[in-house]
């Protein structure tokens, strides 16, 4: 998985000056109103800071859709409503608030997630290849499914087996191992011919 640093730098800087304009004292920081209402502006809002977190991180699609989707729609535009209440600035909780952080980033991340899978479906076409119809596509996030961690070694050919053999004299039989270092046990010599031998040295002229 791979982080995009200008996309995450824009939602970093994009945060930071929401935060202090939101956040602040109302006497400190005014924000700008649309007939009376800051509503468009926390819709544009929520929609810039949705569409730079989905491009974030480089990873599967569903992955990126659920985990802007908690991020953005429901920790930053819930979440910034609660601060609010809380911190002491002079600003209410406002549900209305609420309701276009909430429209802002789910449009936003509707259009993000309808490109995204035309752009992999662009490229797996220019790839040449094709979902089988009715099958579900793991690159595009429609099944995704644990996966195991490891390196899967692939089943060596004959070719591979027959250049390095010396490699497998481990599984061969001792006998072939003897036979092929031409090891083999000494055939020891026949009890009768040592006796031959003593009785001749023994007996007298």
């Amino acid at each position: 998985m791979r982080i995009r640093k200008p996309f995450a730098g824009g939602f970093v800087g994009l945060c930071l000056i929401a935060g202090l304009a939101g956040l602040s004292p109302s006497e400190y920081a005014q924000l700008p109103a649309y007939k009376q209402s800051d509503k468009v502006l926390h819709f544009l809002t929520f929609f810039v800071l949705t569409f730079l977190f989905y491009w974030i991180l480089e990873t599967n699609r569903r992955r990126v859709v659920q985990f802007t989707f908690l991020v953005c729609t429901v920790a930053l535009g819930f979440g910034s409503e609660v601060a609010q209440e809380i911190i002491p600035n002079g600003r209410n909780f406002d549900y209305y608030d609420i309701l276009a952080n909430a429209l802002g980033s789910v449009s936003s991340l509707a259009i993000c997630n309808w490109y995204h899978k035309r752009m992999l479906e662009r490229k797996r076409a220019a790839r040449g290849y094709n979902a089988v119809a009715g099958d579900e596509d793991i690159e595009l996030g429609e099944a995704v499914v644990d996966q195991e961690s490891g390196v899967i070694r692939p089943t060596p050919t004959v070719e591979e087996e027959l250049d390095n053999w010396d490699e497998n004299a481990e599984d061969w039989d001792e006998s072939e191992v003897n036979e092929a270092n031409g090891g083999g046990k000494e055939t020891p010599p026949s009890s009768s011919g040592d006796i031959g031998v003593v009785d001749a040295k023994k007996r007298p002229d």
